[in-house]
């Protein structure tokens, strides 16, 4: 693997990261409304609001106030929050573990739906299980997140009974009831995100079947999982890797509804208070949090072919 393209691809990452970053430090400047007067409530006075301003800094330039944030954050210092005065890292660490492990279940969840059904549907085209798991991918694909969740409390949780309908307990505390918790939530995201993967698993394998060295391996009396299993999967991996990066960006992103719905103490869960409540250095840190995130696994991603398939060059 070209050190050269490693070293080119950490760079661009981390121009991404700031570009990100700045981004959203200027629209959170140009939203209307005086966070100042969001903390000391709409009964203060103007020198109270001047004074508050003054201390959290507000009143310097744009530019500054950006220089400022990114010198802090560099050293690990993501500020305090304007509404709690806490400091923002150990807010995000507290939360971030709880976004990771339903992000990775609700991906495991998607893969054993969308490996077998798309590999099955791809090898039968046109059959009723190639209907049905067409049908289902396409009903996942449009069933919007929150619903779906809704749907499950009221099924599990306020029908049967057998889960909890909100909460958190981390795993090191108590895993059965960790696993009770994050099972609905990782659910509901794991069936959209199967859904969506199946279809290009599907896409993928049909791609891969059609190759004359499929044909030949056929010919050679190879049975049907040798072929597939040592011939059509591996060279199908590069777009299913692919899917793979692109629903685990997803995943962390649509985290947020999911979290509200099931009252999950999650990353995204946080950076939804943080918008309602105008803390500015709370978004930002966790902005800068989702950004690193997504940008490493883009970047893992993108070497990973290099695993998949050492014929790839990266020049």
């Amino acid at each position: 693997m070209n050190l050269q393209y490693i070293i080119q691809r950490l760079i661009s990452a981390l121009v991404v990261v700031l570009g990100v970053t700045f981004a959203v430090f200027l629209i959170i400047q140009l939203v209307p409304g005086d966070p100042a007067r969001v903390i000391l409530g709409v009964q203060a006075n103007d020198e109270n609001v001047a004074a508050l301003r003054e201390r959290l800094g507000l009143n310097e330039p744009f530019l500054v106030q950006y220089g400022t944030w990114l010198g802090n954050a560099l050293r690990g210092d993501l500020g305090k929050s304007l509404i709690t005065g806490q400091e923002v890292t150990p807010q995000i660490k507290q939360r971030l573990p709880a976004t990771l492990e339903l992000a990775a279940l609700a991906l495991l969840i998607g893969l054993a739906i969308a490996l077998p059904a798309g590999i099955i549907s791809a090898l039968k085209p046109g059959s009723l299980i190639d209907v049905i798991s067409s049908v289902g991918s396409q009903v996942g694909v449009a069933i919007p997140d929150f619903w779906l969740g809704i749907m499950l409390i009221l099924l599990f949780s306020l029908t049967l009974g057998w889960l909890p309908a909100r909460g958190y307990t981390s795993f090191s505390e108590n895993p059965r009831d960790w696993l009770e918790h994050i099972i609905l939530p990782a659910v509901t995201l794991g069936i959209i995100s199967g859904a969506i993967q199946t279809r290009f698993v599907r896409s993928a394998m049909l791609e891969v079947l059609n190759e004359n060295y499929i044909r030949t391996a056929h010919a050679k009396g190879l049975s049907e999982r040798k072929v597939i299993v040592s011939h059509a999967l591996p060279n199908a991996m590069i777009t299913i890797v692919t899917i793979i990066g692109l629903q685990i960006t997803a995943l962390l992103s649509a985290v947020v509804v999911v979290e509200v719905v099931f009252g999950w103490p999650g990353l995204g869960r946080l950076a939804l208070e943080a918008v309602l409540d105008r803390d500015y250095p709370l978004l930002q840190g966790t902005v800068l949090v989702m950004a690193v995130l997504l940008t490493m696994v883009n970047l893992g991603v993108d070497l990973l072919y290099f695993v998949v398939d050492p014929r790839i060059e990266y020049a």
